[in-house]
């Protein structure tokens, strides 16, 4: 930029002086600094739409590189995903070559005869409100709540307070 120091300035001023008047001095000065002040104005609208572009130009750089690293992190989720299904999938035909080969028909039928036995203890068909008629216990408590529950002098909780 241009370095004007108060010596630069005093002398621009006394040319001034001489050569506009000093009638026309006053409206000089200001019609120069109004477009001075333009200037500045226009200047800095400029430099903050370049830095503006700037930072949107960097920004879509950001944006797009932000998908590349979020596709390559969906491909390897992908690929891991489709690895261990495999992998899975393997196993279930290793155990079931396996499963079939050390176990009889015989043992298989025993294995499905206890699971349905069991399966039928834990589902009984018989409802909830029989049982509770029939006196069958649903609930269990211990001796001494049984005793406080039936005890003929029950004391009510006396409070410390």
């Amino acid at each position: 930029m241009i370095d004007l120091g108060i010596s630069k300035l005093a002398l621009i001023g006394v040319v001034a002086l001489i050569v506009i008047g000093p009638e026309k001095l006053p409206k000089v000065a200001r019609m120069a600094g109004t477009l001075l002040g333009r200037a500045q104005r226009y200047i800095n609208e400029v430099k903050s739409e370049v830095s503006r572009e700037i930072e949107l130009e960097e920004l879509r750089k950001m944006h797009k590189d932000v998908q590349d690293a979020a596709q390559n992190v969906e491909q390897s989720i992908h690929q891991t995903w489709n690895e261990t299904e495999q992998e899975f999938r393997n196993l279930d035909q290793e155990s079931e070559s396996a499963l079939l080969h050390t176990t009889s028909p015989q043992q298989l039928a025993i294995k499905a005869k206890n699971f349905r036995r069991k399966k039928l203890a834990r589902t009984s068909a018989v409802p909830a409100w029989f049982k509770n008629r029939s006196g069958q216990r649903q609930r269990v408590i211990s001796g001494s709540a049984r005793m406080a529950r039936h005890r003929a002098n029950a004391r009510p909780g006396s409070s410390f307070f």
